[in-house]
């Protein structure tokens, strides 16, 4: 049987995404791959555009779904022992508030980090 790797996108310049990615890589069983976007190729196709990548927690799962936010993060967190602890984040009730708070802190994080760095560069 062929290994089935998921890929998770994430944001290496960021201190709170580095965190996660440590305690990601040290409990991974094996089938999580953990890639920084910002040592991605530009304008590789499989990819989304960058912005995108850097907006949102993407993961390419084994089979090229893309999937993105907490369906991204229970889906890393489900290659680690601790898992199951993710998973009521996407149960009814519970999406319904975790997504837009989720959504809420993504775009915060993105304006602070990044969009004074293109209002300088132009």
């Amino acid at each position: 049987m062929e290994p089935r790797y998921d890929t998770l996108f994430h944001d290496g310049q960021c201190p709170l995404c580095a965190r996660e990615v440590r305690a990601l890589r040290r409990l991974n069983k094996g089938n999580l791959v953990l890639a920084d976007i910002h040592q991605q190729r530009n304008g590789s196709l499989i990819l989304p555009p960058h912005e995108m990548l850097l907006r949102r927690l993407h993961l390419m799962t084994w089979t090229g779904e893309w999937v993105t936010g907490l369906h991204a993060t229970v889906r890393a967190w489900s290659h680690t022992p601790f898992g199951f602890l993710f998973k009521p984040l996407l149960w009814p009730g519970i999406y319904q508030i975790a997504s837009p708070v989720y959504q809420l802190w993504a775009d915060r994080r993105y304006e602070r980090k990044y969009a004074c760095a293109e209002c300088d560069a132009g």
